[in-house]
């Protein structure tokens, strides 16, 4: 019979809710939560997190049920981050709250979204799904009667804008970042030349592995490819043919669920032995130890990143590039340009209150330019859809 699994004692580099480093705007402490389990709790009853379940990365979300939107995936990263914290000692709470937030600052439409925007952005500071993230958790999220934003701690925003890596570096220089950066900046620095903390490097790769695995999952059972032209790809074929080698007669839609959670398993476990040996070599004592690192703590191993190039080179090709995929982005990056036109050209046709924000704006041209953005980054696709044929399909006045 197998130990029942007893979770480790924290790390002394893990973050401490009693530690963080507060609030821009000091509140008094929860009766029956923790920092972190609060901040998680704000991401949770936030409109932007409902508003992920219509959003997606690859499929447009009226396209099927059983596909990922964001707010499955999120829930997904949070399931692994959760996982490998706990094994870790680390904070999980923290790794929770990341996870749940992290692909919060994303438009409608995935990434045909974000480059349309990107493009139509470009003269007026552009715009980054991340620099975006921060906007929503600080100035765009209003339920609090005392601030804008959730008022988060200093380590979860932290973390959601830095879960890739220092952002201020030597050919990167705060005065190059997005203006949302630097504006915040100057209200309390993130410490934005140095790592994250270790929750936020794990839930960063907790992603890498969600996304990784269900889009193996989601294009198998979209019909964009088959099992059989996995076989020859590192990792995926291996654990393939052993399921079949274990389950001969399993159905396809079972011995495509068992694969992928084995899949999960090996990505997981490399994560965590990986972090082990990182540790031994660097030895921190304390979270700004591991800020302080010329590398992060969290990472695969070179076996693992090796392997992992021509799956995501096969899923670029196959998935992302097919034309059912290409021909939905096509439709995507027409919505979002004509959308955005008429709103900037016309703001009397925003709904309210953005209409309000958008006519202040009247005499400068880059606020108005950011009202409309920041009114179409918030939409679904469901949403982005509907607007659309509201605004520009003239027959339903027929």
């Amino acid at each position: 019979m197998a130990t029942p699994f007893k979770a480790p004692p924290k790390v002394v580099f893990a973050s401490d809710p009693a530690k963080s480093r507060g609030r821009l705007h000091a509140e008094a402490p929860s009766a029956t939560r923790t920092e972190f389990q609060r901040d998680r709790d704000r991401i949770i009853h936030s409109d932007a997190f409902r508003r992920l379940k219509q959003k997606t990365q690859v499929f447009v979300a009226h396209e099927g049920d059983h596909f990922r939107t964001r707010l499955t995936h999120s829930l997904e990263v949070s399931q692994v981050a959760r996982t490998v914290a706990r094994v870790l000692g680390l904070e999980e709470d923290l790794a929770e709250v990341l996870a749940l937030s992290h692909d919060i600052g994303h438009p409608p439409f995935g990434h045909a979204g974000e480059t349309a925007l990107n493009g139509l952005m470009a003269q007026y500071d552009g715009f980054d799904h991340n620099a975006q993230a921060l906007r929503v958790l600080t100035k765009l999220e209003r339920k609090y009667p005392r601030f804008d934003g959730l008022n988060l701690t200093w380590e979860t925003l932290e973390g959601v804008i830095k879960h890739n890596g220092p952002l201020v570096t030597h050919d990167m220089p705060l005065a190059h970042l997005p203006a949302a950066f630097r504006d915040y900046e100057a209200l309390q620095s993130l410490d934005l030349e140095t790592f994250a903390g270790p929750e936020a490097q794990v839930a960063a790769l907790a992603d890498d592995i969600a996304y990784n695995n269900h889009d193996i999952e989601d294009g198998l059972r979209a019909g964009l490819f088959e099992i059989d032209e996995l076989m020859d790809i590192p990792l995926t074929g291996d654990v393939f043919r052993q399921v079949m080698k274990d389950y001969p007669d399993l159905e396809r839609h079972r011995l495509i669920s068992e694969a992928v959670r084995r899949l999960i398993g090996v990505w997981t476990s490399d994560l965590i032995a990986e972090f082990g040996r990182r540790v031994a070599v660097e030895k921190p004592k304390s979270v700004e130890e591991v800020r302080g690192l010329s590398r992060p703590i969290a990472a695969f191993s070179p076996e693992i990143e090796e392997k992992q190039k021509p799956l995501r080179a096969f899923l670029f090709e196959r998935m992302y590039r097919h034309i059912k995929v290409n021909r939905m982005m096509s439709q995507a990056r027409r919505i979002v340009r004509e959308l955005f036109g008429l709103f900037l050209a016309e703001p009397e046709t925003l709904p309210s209150p953005w209409r309000e924000r958008a006519l202040d704006a009247a005499k400068d041209q880059v606020k108005r330019a950011r009202v409309v953005c920041d009114y179409i980054a918030g939409m679904t696709d469901t949403y982005a859809i509907e607007e659309h044929r509201r605004l520009f399909n003239l027959e339903r006045w027929v």
